[in-house]
């Protein structure tokens, strides 16, 4: 079996190019056992394959294999093979496809000396598993690209990053700076389209395409691989998704959901379809600060996960929500972000932030201390009035 997966692995390894590194790459440290979790499409595979060739164990001593493309019964019993003949680094993609995976992954970081890196789904439950892998594996949440990231690979030139408080503090000289390398209305017109997966540059034409089938994925595979859902209910999922679509943003009352969604009053099953879809980076939910994480709290308001499923799933998307769900891609890599009473959002429980066009003025927020005004269709901000394209620099 080892001999049949190196025989697979060297065949990845000559079509795997990386030709440019996401903001991840050089800022994980790597453990014994480590989880690399996020939406598909966004670049674990790619980041996995790299990470195999550039380490600097000899080949002999470094297995990768996918999860969904071999079959065997115990990950744990071919671990302990490749440790017999002195293999070091064991790499498995998608493993939430193995069932039981939990138990298997305990097992090898209990008795064998092996590091072993794997990613999966952003649904995974790793915190409540039944093999409590949390006090084990340290684990890495990646999220798609950023403006600042499809404009380097889009370009092939670096742009550097920048904190919240740089942003909040000198946004105006960082925008002159940086708006002499690129097009800004087009550029960030075509992010908001077609940016936020990395794939986008594989096939530029057959991109829509290509994301409705991952996310028809998430939704057909992933998520019943992982929670208990039966196959003939994941027409609510995707009928939920629709109905995200037709708000500006969506602002969700139970109880018509429910009707729309012919569930009669199980709002508790409502309750837990949403959170598999936001936990699978489909949906997000916002919640307002007093509620926590609690899933069988009401949402302030849902979003779909990133502005280019708007484009791809809504037949006309407002604009508004996708400058909102822009604002909400680009802060929540690094920040906490909660719906406000005041303003549309309160990130990190100080800064305010109302979020809306060039025209949009401080009524909302007027004399709340450090509040701001993020605006779309401006170059240059003033005081506190700071351009939205701008916090696509955070990563």
């Amino acid at each position: 079996m080892i001999k049949e997966i190196l025989e697979l692995q060297q065949l990845l390894l000559k079509k795997s190019k990386v030709s440019y590194k996401r903001y991840f790459y050089e800022n994980l440290e790597m453990d014994r056992l480590t989880g690399i979790l996020g939406a598909r499409g966004v670049g674990k595979t790619t980041f996995l394959l790299w990470y195999l060739k550039n380490s600097k164990l000899p080949f002999s001593k470094k297995l990768y294999f996918s999860a969904d493309s071999i079959n065997i019964d115990s990950i744990f019993d071919l671990a302990k093979e490749f440790a017999k003949i002195g293999g070091e680094l064991l790499i498995i993609d998608e493993i939430h496809k193995f069932n039981g995976f939990e138990i298997e992954l305990k097992k090898i970081y209990d008795f064998l000396d092996l590091q072993v890196i794997f990613s999966g789904s952003s649904a995974l439950k790793i915190d409540n598993s039944k093999a409590d892998l949390s006090r084990r594996a340290i684990i890495y949440e990646v999220e798609g690209m950023s403006f600042k990231e499809f404009l380097e690979l889009k370009y092939s030139f670096n742009l550097p990053s920048y904190s919240l408080e740089e942003i909040l503090k000198n946004h105006m000289d960082i925008a002159y700076e940086l708006l002499e390398k690129f097009n800004l209305t087009l550029d960030f017109k075509e992010y908001l389209e077609f940016g936020y997966y990395p794939f986008y540059f594989d096939k530029r034409v057959l991109y829509k395409i290509k994301l409705n089938e991952t996310i028809n994925t998430v939704i057909e595979v992933d998520i019943p691989s992982i929670f208990n859902i039966e196959y003939q209910n994941i027409r609510n999922l995707k009928k939920l998704i629709t109905l995200v679509c037709k708000a500006a943003p969506y602002t969700p009352n139970i109880n018509e959901l429910l009707a729309k969604m012919n569930m009669g009053s199980d709002y508790r099953t409502l309750y837990r379809y949403m959170d598999y879809l936001h936990k699978a980076r489909i949906i997000y939910l916002l919640k307002p600060k007093t509620k926590g994480d609690n899933i069988f709290s009401k949402p302030e308001k849902i979003y779909l996960n990133n502005t280019n499923l708007y484009y791809a799933y809504c037949k006309e998307p407002q604009i508004g929500t996708v400058r909102e769900t822009f604002f909400i891609n680009m802060l929540k890599v690094k920040h906490q972000i909660q719906a406000s009473k005041k303003g549309d959002f309160v990130v990190d429980e100080k800064y305010i932030f109302e979020i809306g066009g060039k025209n949009k003025d401080f009524k909302q927020i007027k004399d709340i201390e450090n509040s701001f005004v993020v605006a779309d269709d401006i170059e240059i901000g003033f005081g506190n009035k700071i351009p939205l394209w701008l916090f696509g620099f955070l990563y």
